[in-house]
């Protein structure tokens, strides 16, 4: 079959390649892909700045597709079933994070597209326990958002809560900020999304997906209009999707004093310069969120199938696998919001 490999670390290192398809064994599922979804993951991974990688690996962790077959040991899907399916491909299972089913924090975990092989593939294996069967009011292409999405859910609704009377500021309008301002907006809550300039189509699309205000932080006075909508008081929640420094240091002040402040965006470095006088004067809970767990998928199934989600303006490329390379381009590029790639 064909597969997407990351044959060697460092800048590029990827090929189409004729590989044997997986077979299964004892709880595996294998999954004829129908779209898999390009994350910023896989693109620090084709720079080489992204160390979690085993080479050679076939890349692809937001997927969806249907069973073809399934191991001795699977019990509850079957073939035929449309599905998506967690990252998570093994845990140790002995840990306190694993009997938790906090797989996302279990330091033996192995991950689909990185440890294990992933979905840029004609074919892919899970383990039934990562599987969801989806409801037959997502489609495959939705369906392929679940993983980022669940991600956001994870962010939004288990790191912290929202609640219909919160005003709640989300620092980036790339894909994870989109998709976490609709999942606060869900809630019934009043969205702020900020960006600077180079994001003024990706703002615009926010306020088309119902975001209440939008700002170019480059063009507008930020404090002035969190403030003004907050009655002085600050946003009860911000979320951080960029990874932006100055981003954080321009929301810390601006967070509702004893509100949450939810770091989803990665840092470019270890160690940074964070306005660590506001989190303490302000008695603001800085709180870290790291990908998604089984109870996250839970959640954010339910929205797209309640029509929650906005996938279709979310989605603006498909590639075939052929043209895979064509595919990472356009997301480097940076005019596209979220590509997909046919199997």
């Amino acid at each position: 079959m064909k597969a997407v490999v990351k044959t060697n670390p460092g800048y590029d290192q990827m090929e189409l390649r004729d590989v044997e398809e997986p077979q299964v064994y004892g709880d595996k599922v294998k999954i004829k892909v129908a779209f898999t979804g390009i994350c910023g993951s896989d693109i620090h991974t084709f720079k080489g700045e992204y160390k979690n990688p085993t080479t050679p690996v076939t890349l692809g962790h937001e997927f969806s597709g249907v069973v073809v077959e399934v191991g001795p040991d699977v019990t509850s899907i079957k073939v035929g079933d449309r599905v998506t399916s967690e990252t998570t491909f093994e845990t140790c299972g002995e840990c306190i994070y694993c009997k938790e089913r906090d797989y996302n924090l279990c330091s033996n975990r192995r991950g689909i597209g990185t440890q294990a092989n992933g979905s840029f593939a004609e074919f892919v294996l899970s383990r039934e326990e990562s599987c969801h069967v989806l409801d037959e009011r997502i489609s495959l292409e939705a369906a392929a958002l679940t993983e980022p999405l669940a991600c956001c859910v994870h962010s939004a609704l288990e790191k912290t809560t929202i609640r219909p009377d919160d005003t709640v500021l989300v620092f980036g309008p790339g894909p994870i900020g989109l998709l976490l301002a609709q999942v606060v907006k869900a809630q019934g809550a009043t969205v702020i999304m900020a960006g600077i300039t180079k994001d003024s189509d990706r703002l615009r699309l926010a306020k088309e997906l119902g975001m209440d205000r939008i700002v170019d932080t480059l063009k507008e006075d930020l404090a002035e209009v969190v403030l003004g909508m907050t009655d002085g008081y600050g946003a009860e929640r911000v979320f951080d999707c960029s990874g932006a420094v100055p981003a954080v240091n321009q929301g810390l002040p601006l967070t509702k004093k004893k509100g949450d402040f939810i770091q989803v965006g990665l840092f470019a470095e270890k160690k940074n310069a964070i306005d660590e006088e506001s989190i303490i004067q302000r008695e603001i809970a800085y709180i870290g969120s790291r990908s998604q767990k089984p109870s996250s998928w839970i959640l954010a199934l339910d929205l797209l199938a309640n029509g929650k989600i906005n996938t279709d303006k979310m989605i603006t490329k498909v590639y075939g696998l052929d043209d895979w390379r064509e595919a990472f381009e356009a997301v480097m590029a940076g005019n596209e919001i979220k590509v997909l790639v046919k199997s």
